[in-house]
Formats: C-alpha cells, sequence, structure tokens
C-alpha cells in the first residue's frame, strides 16, 4: 500500500480525501506523521500555494506527499475571495467571518455566478504533478445548512437547490471540486502502479 503525506492538518479536507481515494492509499495528516508545523501560504495562485506546502513536506520528510489549494471564485468580485478564501475577513477569521463579508460585499448583487476550484500538487520520487477540479454553482442570500465547513453553507452548486452544508457529505464528496481533482490523482497514482 502506497503510503502519501498529506500535507495539511485540516481533518475535514483529510476525511473527505480518504473517502474518495477509497482502499489501497495509506494517507496521512501532518499531525499523524508527527509534523507540528503551519506552512505559510503566501502565494498569488492555488497552483503556488499548493506547491509551496508539498515541496515542504517533501524536503523535510524526503516522501511522497501532496497538498492542496482550494478558493471560491465569485465572478461578480472578479474572482474574489479566491487565493484568499480562507483569510478573506482577515489572518484570524472564522469561516463565519468570511461567509458574513462575503454576504456583505455580494449584497444586491443579482450576477451570483460562482465557483469553487482546487489545485493539488502531488510529489512522488522528487517529481511534481498538478491535478485541478472545480465545481459551478452560485452563492445564496442566506447561509445554510450544518455539514460541511468554509463556504459550504452559502454555496448552491449547479443542478441543486440546496448548499453543500445542507446537501450533506455523501452529496458533497459526489460532486465536489476536490473530489474531481482527487479522482485525476488517484487514476494517476493508479496507472503507476500498475505500470511498475
Amino acid at each position: 500500500m502506497r503510503k502519501i503525506i498529506f500535507a495539511s492538518n485540516n481533518q475535514h479536507k483529510a476525511d473527505e480525501i480518504r473517502k474518495v481515494m477509497g482502499e489501497g492509499f495509506d494517507i496521512i495528516t501532518l499531525k499523524e506523521a508527527g509534523i507540528e508545523i503551519d506552512i505559510p501560504e503566501p502565494h498569488n495562485t492555488l497552483e503556488e500555494n499548493a506547491r509551496e506546502k508539498s515541496m515542504v513536506i517533501h524536503k523535510m520528510t524526503g516522501l511522497d506527499c501532496f497538498s492542496e489549494d482550494t478558493g471560491l471564485e465569485v465572478d461578480a468580485l472578479f474572482g474574489a475571495p479566491g487565493v484568499r478564501s480562507a483569510r478573506y475577513a482577515g489572518d484570524l477569521a472564522s469561516a463565519e467571518d468570511n461567509i458574513r463579508k462575503l454576504l456583505m460585499e455580494m449584497r444586491g448583487m443579482t450576477n451570483r455566478a460562482a465557483r469553487f476550484r482546487t489545485v493539488i500538487s502531488l510529489v512522488l520520487d522528487g517529481q511534481e504533478f498538478l491535478f485541478e477540479g472545480s465545481c459551478e454553482g452560485a452563492i445564496c442570500e442566506v447561509a445554510s445548512g450544518t455539514d460541511g465547513f468554509g463556504y459550504d453553507p452559502v454555496f448552491v452548486p449547479e443542478h441543486h437547490d440546496k448548499t453543500f452544508a445542507s446537501l450533506g457529505l455523501e452529496v458533497k464528496s459526489a460532486i465536489s471540486h476536490r473530489k474531481i481533482a482527487v479522482d485525476k490523482m488517484v487514476h494517476f497514482l493508479k496507472h503507476i502502479e500498475n505500470n511498475h
């Protein structure tokens, strides 16, 4: 079984990714690997932030690892909050703070189109591979639902009439941006395993 470090301490993301990857992979979080660092995300693109995290952990451990960066891109806000999604309302902002700021910025706007975009940087034997997934949808006017995290209570994915936080983890895991990106990575990893 291939052991891969997921360069994150976000348990929600780790659970979601393990669910998508299924059997055959031993995914360990930074905490489980005994790594107690917070890796900065100083860059202007999701790609560069994901790369920063995976490269730092690979250099520290020498092990295969991957990391991801996800952003919510709102058309009417010219792609904001984007790469600053987690810190939209400030460096120590909570998810609720970020949602409050987003809904305030969008008050009265009719164009609510948005998408979640995830970029994964996978480092295998020192070589980097990138995978991307996105999920189109819209920002609703009032937060609803308690499942999920981040902006899930205000994001309604295409072809649905409920937010990610109301649809529940099962549905979200089946259609999310992260699932699309992780599926691409799993397909790639299985292809490598089969050709060894």
